[in-house]
């Protein structure tokens, strides 16, 4: 992968069409339709890219407006009415698309151009982008559409297959918010990409993010085949610390402690039965969860058998990890640790928990000697700053504001040049089905 362009720098199309799996050729996309408007050399001259009656251009191809002998004094590109995205250079001299084009889709370009002789020239161009052969789909895993969420909430995107040019799908997607903070998109793997910011989503921000991914090339053949408009909002700050030496947690909302809990997290002795240590989030909650040791082959007649019916579940990770009623283990909840692992809380204690939690809460859990992996479930907060931005072609960028306006800021963590994304395989995930306890 080569370096990468910052968010809002021009991207920079090669006009070659090796590697294109299109449906048709894409020889055709470069052309540039030239138009010398008078024999006046003070006369503006505009030129548009694709030419006009272009019928096989690239989705991933810029628009482009360049003046001479003048100007640039606006630019309008329309897509079935709807108004294409773009910005003129400072000296007003050329203008650029900003996101990919949709594939299959007939554009309309009409530019005026103000020359030094004082007179204003109009240019149309109308073309053609073509229907890639190979498409790519992407999925919102988290969270969901018009969700409120905790402050540690990420943004989950599912890829249907591998993703080889990963900065061209981080250069299209935007992330805005009410509240504008530092964040950064990260490569859990060549399908996952994850997006958190720097610290925790500030307290009732709104966050809009935008997936221009309809005829982003994601591999040498394959293009993306759906855009992604996506808006949640920040609840309140729940954040749990659950002590696995003090047998108890904390509960604040808003930084104000408003419940304490005794609790018995797991025994230990295996490594499947030691709580994982870190910052966990709230990924889902279920009132019943049928917890089964044979899925993992220890079945009927396996000392360590169980299949139970557990309520009112808050799961913390992909281990098999849960905050739960346990009303077996109440006599040692607040003194010891006897669970194969989830948190064990009293009947009451857990249904307040459940009705309490948001997904993307904070769970903090204290004194284990077993940390949990990045990669086991929504562990991303375990990772600090920096080694979140080794799986960011862009390297950290801050949010923009609702109406799309805002700079992009590098991080400084790193060159300002982004060295590609290193592969990456996430921490192995024990394969534990949930405890019974």
């Amino acid at each position: 992968m080569t370096s990468v362009d910052r968010q809002r720098r021009t991207r920079v199309i090669a006009g070659t069409a090796a590697g294109m799996s299109l449906a048709l050729a894409a020889t055709a996309c470069s052309g540039t339709k030239a138009v010398n408007l008078g024999s006046s050399k003070t006369a503006v001259a505009l030129t548009v890219t694709p030419s006009d009656g272009g019928g096989a251009v690239r989705p991933d191809s810029p628009i482009m407006v360049k003046a001479f002998n003048g100007k640039i004094q606006n630019v309008t590109v329309t897509n079935q009415g709807a108004q294409v995205v773009g910005a003129t250079s400072p000296d007003g001299k050329q203008w650029q698309s900003r996101w990919v084009l949709s594939p299959g889709t007939r554009y309309q370009v009409m530019a005026t151009g103000f020359g030094v002789d004082g007179k204003t020239q109009t240019v149309k161009s109308t073309f053609t982008t073509v229907k890639p052969a190979k498409t790519l789909a992407v999925a919102v895993t988290a969270p969901d559409e018009g969700e409120k969420v905790g402050v540690g909430m990420p943004v989950i995107l599912h890829f249907d297959s591998d993703v080889t040019n990963r900065a061209e799908i981080e250069r299209n997607l935007e992330v805005r918010a009410s509240t504008p903070v530092v964040g950064a998109w990260h490569w859990l793997t060549s399908q996952d990409l994850i997006y958190r910011p720097k610290v925790y989503w500030p307290v009732g921000t709104k966050v809009h993010v935008i997936g221009h991914l309809s005829g982003a090339q994601a591999t040498k053949s394959a293009y993306g085949a759906k855009d992604i408009d996506l808006h949640f909002q920040i609840g309140d700050s729940h954040i749990t610390t659950a002590s696995s030496t003090s047998h108890s947690q904390v509960i604040r909302k808003n930084g104000k402690i408003i419940r304490r809990m005794p609790l018995s997290m797991g025994r230990g002795g295996l490594r499947k039965y030691t709580t994982t240590n870190g910052i966990h989030l709230a990924m889902d909650k279920e009132y019943l969860t049928v917890m089964d040791s044979s899925t993992t082959g220890c079945g009927p007649g396996c000392p360590d058998y169980y299949r139970e019916d557990v309520y009112w579940t808050v799961r913390i990770s992909d281990s098999g990890e849960y905050e739960h009623s346990a009303p077996w283990s109440v006599g040692d909840q607040g003194y010891s640790n006897v669970s194969h692992g989830c948190i064990n809380l009293s009947p009451d204690n857990a249904i307040w928990f459940f009705h309490f939690s948001q997904r993307g809460d904070i769970i903090k859990v204290t004194g284990t000697p077993r940390e949990l992996e990045p990669g086991n479930g929504w562990g991303f907060w375990q990772e600090n700053w920096n080694d979140w931005l080794r799986y960011s072609t862009q390297k950290g960028a801050t949010t923009l504001a609702m109406d799309g306006t805002g700079a992009s800021v590098i991080s400084q963590v790193g060159a300002t040049s982004a060295p590609a994304t290193p592969d990456r395989t996430p921490a192995e995930v024990p394969s534990d089905t949930p405890p019974t306890d």
